[in-house]
């Protein structure tokens, strides 16, 4: 079983920064597939970024790309999410999530096991 919890949401102004934590129960963590889901108010959750177990490759939305670093810290059992240049459409619930699949097939709700619950972040104009 893979605990997840994450922090650092908050109230930020657009084109302002904030960074998501997700803290991991170690047991797997260290060779599962992370990754951030998001959703939005009224809307579907969505895949945001994925990293691989090792950390050294990542996949982004479209969106985020440029804007939006994800990365992990295996000795911590952490991954974060350094987001910069925010955006009001940004403004969602983000999850952490874990998956056994290969980084590069996390793309769908469907495709993840275990997920946190959700930390929010809310963008002003």
């Amino acid at each position: 079983q893979v605990q997840l919890v994450e922090s650092g949401g908050g109230l930020v102004q657009a084109g302002g920064s904030l960074r998501l934590s997700c803290a991991a129960s170690p047991r797997t963590f260290s060779t599962a597939t992370t990754a951030w889901f998001r959703q939005a108010p009224g809307k579907e959750r969505e895949f945001v970024a994925a990293i691989r177990w090792s950390g050294d490759i990542t996949r982004y939305e479209d969106s985020v790309k440029g804007r939006f670093t994800i990365s992990r810290d295996n000795a911590k059992n952490t991954m974060y999410l350094q987001m910069n240049s925010l955006k009001p459409e940004d403004t969602a619930v983000y999850y952490c999530a874990a998956s056994g699949k290969i980084y590069f097939r996390i793309s769908t709700p469907g495709d993840i096991g275990y997920w946190g619950k959700g930390t929010l972040v809310t963008v002003s104009s």
